[in-house]
C-alpha cells in the first residue's frame, strides 16, 4: 500500500471480491462514488464492521445531534440536544444486541436509515431535494430537512488501516437546514438561512480501539456559504497519505493535503483550540463543553465535544484567502473501543 492522496473520479468498490480493501478505491471524492455494499456481508472479520449515520444540526437557539449505529454485535441510537440559552442538555442513548431494529443502506444514497428502540426512533430519508431528519424521544422531537443544493459537493475519503481493515467516510458539513425542534411540547423553529446540518457517514471495518479529533462548522462569510471539515489528530491523522481535511465554499470542496496540527489543553477543554495546517489557520473558541463517557462490556467511549465558533482564514485551490468569522460548529476529542 503506497501513500496516495488522489481524487477518485469514477465509481469503485471499497472492498474486492475477496473481501480485502481495494487499492483502486483509496483516495478522496467530491461525490459519493465509493460502493460499500459489501461491508458487513461476510462473516470474515465479524465484530470489526462499523456502519454509522450521524446528523447534527445547529440553529440560533439549539444544537441537536442524532445517531444511528450498527457494530455487528450491537446497535446504538441517540438523540442529544443543547439549549444554547440555558445550556441544558437532553440526552437519550440506547444500545441493543446485534442489528435488531436498525436498517442502514449499504452505500450512501441508496435508501433510508431507520432505527427503532424502546424510547428512541430515528429516520433519515433521502430524496432529490435533501434529507428528511425525523427523531422521536420522550422530550425531544425533530422534523428537519437538510436541503441538498444543486451541484453540492461533500468530502469523502476511503482509507485503509490494514489490507483487511478499511473505511469510507463522508463528511457533508454545510447543508442548509429548516424545520422544527419540539422540546417538552414547545415548538422551536429551525430557520432557513441560519441553520446548518452536518452528516458524518461511515462504512467500513475498523480497529477495536480508535482515537480521533474532528472539527466541523458551517455558516456564511462575506455573503458566501462555507463549511469546515477538520479531520485527523492522533496517530491516524493521515492514513497512507489520505487525510480528511477540507472546506467547502458555495458548495465546492477545496481539499487540504496532509495532517492538521491540533493544539488544545486536555486539562481545560474550554480554553481556545488552534487548528492549523496547509491552507488553514483557525482558532476555535467554545461556549459549551459536552463530556460523555460510556463503559459497557464491549463498547466504551470517552468524548469531549466543545461547541463554539471558528475564526481565522482558509486558502482556496486558486490561492485566495477566505476569512472565517464566527462560524458556528464544534471540535472534539474522542477515544473509542467498539
Amino acid at each position: 500500500m503506497t501513500a496516495v492522496d488522489r481524487e477518485i473520479v469514477a465509481p469503485v468498490a471499497l472492498l474486492t471480491a475477496q473481501g480485502l480493501q481495494n487499492p483502486d478505491a483509496i483516495g478522496w471524492t467530491r461525490t459519493p462514488l465509493i460502493d460499500t455494499d459489501a461491508v458487513g456481508r461476510s462473516p470474515r472479520g465479524w465484530g470489526r464492521t462499523k456502519r454509522w449515520e450521524y446528523w447534527a444540526v445547529t440553529t440560533p437557539t439549539h444544537i441537536v445531534a442524532m445517531t444511528i449505529g450498527a457494530l455487528d454485535y450491537a446497535n446504538v441510537r441517540q438523540v442529544w440536544l443543547l439549549d444554547r440559552a440555558t445550556k441544558e442538555e437532553i440526552d437519550v442513548f440506547e444500545i441493543g444486541a446485534l442489528s435488531r431494529g436498525v436498517q442502514l443502506p449499504g452505500t450512501i444514497g441508496r435508501g433510508s436509515a431507520t432505527s427503532n428502540g424502546r424510547r428512541v426512533s430515528l429516520e433519515f430519508a433521502d430524496d432529490a431535494d435533501g434529507t428528511l431528519l425525523v427523531a422521536r424521544s420522550p422530550r425531544v422531537q425533530v422534523d428537519i430537512v437538510a436541503t441538498l443544493p444543486p451541484e453540492h459537493e461533500a468530502m469523502g475519503t476511503a482509507a485503509p488501516f490494514t489490507p483487511f481493515l478499511a473505511e469510507f467516510t463522508v463528511k457533508d458539513v454545510d447543508r442548509p437546514a429548516h424545520g422544527t425542534i419540539t422540546v417538552d411540547g414547545v415548538v422551536h423553529e429551525v430557520p432557513a438561512g441560519a441553520s446548518w446540518a452536518v452528516l458524518d457517514h461511515l462504512r467500513g471495518r475498523l480497529p477495536y480501539r480508535t482515537h480521533w479529533n474532528w472539527g466541523a462548522g458551517a455558516g456564511m462569510t462575506e455573503g458566501r456559504r462555507i463549511g469546515l471539515q477538520l479531520g485527523g489528530g492522533g496517530p491516524l491523522a493521515v492514513r497512507h497519505g489520505v487525510s480528511q481535511n477540507a472546506f467547502t465554499l458555495d458548495g465546492r470542496v477545496h481539499k487540504v493535503a496532509g495532517a492538521l496540527e491540533w493544539d488544545f489543553d486536555p486539562e481545560d477543554w474550554s480554553a481556545p483550540w488552534r487548528v492549523t495546517g496547509d491552507r488553514m489557520e483557525l482558532t476555535f473558541t467554545s461556549f459549551h463543553v459536552r463530556a460523555a463517557r460510556t463503559q459497557l462490556v464491549l463498547v466504551g467511549s470517552l468524548t469531549h465535544q466543545c461547541f463554539g465558533h471558528y475564526d481565522g482564514r482558509v486558502r482556496t485551490d486558486g490561492g485566495e484567502w477566505i476569512p472565517v468569522t464566527r462560524i458556528l460548529g464544534w471540535a472534539e476529542d474522542v477515544h473509542n473501543r467498539w
